[in-house]
């Protein structure tokens, strides 16, 4: 009698949460939420933050490669020598590739930003996320990063638009592989079930998402939540006790509920 007991109130015990997986779901439900208002302000506005935020990434990114060449020395021509044009690009190559963290910053920071801005106009134009806006977004970067880091030869505009399209051939080349793989990957976070998403995960109850994605349950649908509401898309007692308790306790849910 006494061994039935206990093994009730073992079951009636929420599963142990992973606290790694509460802070990627967590991390994630961030993340959906800004893209979600990023995507419904005007364009430029969303161009600029994108930009912004793509600019920040790749001078983090610049500002530490820079740092682990810092002890590479910078190639200098000899005082009062003469280069040829050959010889000279070859050594603004290496210059803009061996420069300081805050050259590299730059520079990184420059190519980042353009093509994160440029993606998100031509998704914005074209209606859709395709190879040809990310090569042409690449492009833009590609040149970019030639004007802002003086690599290449004495010929300007024809290393703006070699280095465009070398940028872009590679970006449509990785696109298109990116493609393949994500075939195989899982679906992407609905950005209606993303707090339910990660209310789900943080309860170890993520395979009823599909239950609150049958019946709508949406996330402003949280707040409203009942034990009738969840029982008609088959959630059982104990999970359906286990959401009405965590939803109870939400300061945010529970705000809205009043």
């Amino acid at each position: 009698m006494g061994d039935g007991k206990q093994g009730a109130m073992v079951i009636g015990l929420p599963p142990q949460q992973n606290p790694i997986t509460q802070i990627q779901a967590k991390l994630k439900e961030i993340e959906t939420g800004f893209k979600c208002w990023l995507s419904k302000q005007s364009l430029p506005v969303e161009a600029a933050v994108s930009t912004a935020t793509g600019a920040a990434q790749g001078a983090a990114i610049g500002g530490l490669m820079g740092t682990l060449s810092g002890a590479t020395p910078v190639p200098t021509p000899p005082p009062g020598s003469a280069l040829n044009p050959q010889a000279l690009a070859s050594l603004q190559q290496a210059q803009a590739l061996a420069g300081g963290p805050l050259i590299q910053a730059r520079n990184f920071a420059v190519m980042t930003g353009v093509n994160a801005g440029l993606s998100t106009v031509m998704k914005r134009i074209r209606g859709k996320e395709d190879v040809e806006s990310s090569m042409v977004a690449a492009f833009g970067s590609g040149a970019a990063f030639s004007l802002v880091s003086g690599m290449g030869g004495p010929n300007l505009a024809m290393n703006v638009v070699s280095s465009g399209l070398f940028f872009a051939l590679i970006q449509g080349a990785l696109f298109k592989v990116g493609e393949k793989f994500s075939k195989n990957a899982g679906p992407a976070v609905d950005p209606y079930y993303a707090r339910t998403g990660s209310m789900l995960s943080t309860l170890g109850l993520q395979q009823y998402e599909k239950n609150f994605k049958k019946g709508l349950l949406t996330d402003s649908t949280l707040p409203l939540l009942t034990d009738s509401a969840l029982k008609d898309v088959n959630i059982p007692p104990g999970p359906r006790l286990l959401i009405l308790d965590h939803v109870q306790r939400d300061p945010e849910l529970k705000s809205r509920r009043v």
